[in-house]
């Protein structure tokens, strides 16, 4: 049915926007505030049922509920560690990191991925200079995706790029980026971010029928 169409693709959005949020940039106050006010553990929907969501939402809700601001630090130093830097990081963002053999940044993928988004006039405007492959990119393109999803549940242009965006460009290593976050985060709240991160890209395949491609990881 169309509706059960528009919720999950509604769902999916939400979901696709708190992801990019969490994800592009250090955590603030205000940030997290918000977060503990919408009780997000609790909002957060069921999606696949799987152990990952369980898992996250409880993480999630442990730390928002006693959440305070004396501990942004902690928190901002857990998502350098993760995703930015000093040092390597032990989560890295970008999906040219794991594509490629040199593990560069801006590599073969990238440009693949650029030209893909010119081919489909998908654009976005950063605020600061970053690869375009960072993961929390791929969700702000979800979201943008998902809302013209929500809007026309039938476009089948809309939903063919969505397919191709995930299948080739985005699921060859997100599940490895976003099981190295799990493993090293410091934190509940990162941790239960990457398990629910991981949910939602379950999610995906099934609402898209996608069959993940089998790839060379080099990370």
């Amino acid at each position: 049915m169309i509706s059960d169409s528009v919720n999950t693709y509604s769902d999916l959005q939400a979901i696709a926007r708190v992801l990019h949020n969490v994800l592009l940039d250090y955590p603030s106050e205000t940030s997290i505030d918000c977060l503990a006010e919408n009780r997000l553990g609790d909002t957060w929907p069921n999606l696949t049922h799987s152990k990952e969501n369980q898992q996250g939402k409880v993480l999630l809700d442990r730390f928002l509920a006693k959440w305070n601001p004396e501990q942004i630090n902690e928190l901002k130093l857990d998502y350098g560690q993760l995703f930015f830097g000093p040092g390597e990081p032990t989560a890295m963002p970008w999906g040219s990191v794991y594509l490629g053999e040199e593990q560069l940044l801006n590599d073969k993928s990238t440009i693949a991925l650029m030209a893909f988004y010119k081919q489909n006039g998908i654009s976005f405007e950063l605020a600061q200079n970053q690869p375009l492959d960072h993961i929390a990119l791929f969700y702000a393109v979800l979201d943008q995706l998902l809302s013209q999803l929500v809007a026309e549940p039938s476009n089948k242009a809309v939903y063919e790029t969505m397919v191709i965006l995930i299948q080739q460009h985005m699921l060859p290593w997100s599940g490895r980026c976003l099981t190295l976050a799990v493993e090293n985060a410091q934190t509940d709240f990162y941790k239960g971010i990457a398990l629910l991160a991981l949910d939602f890209q379950a999610a995906l395949i099934s609402e898209f029928n996608i069959i993940p491609v089998a790839t060379r990881l080099f990370k």
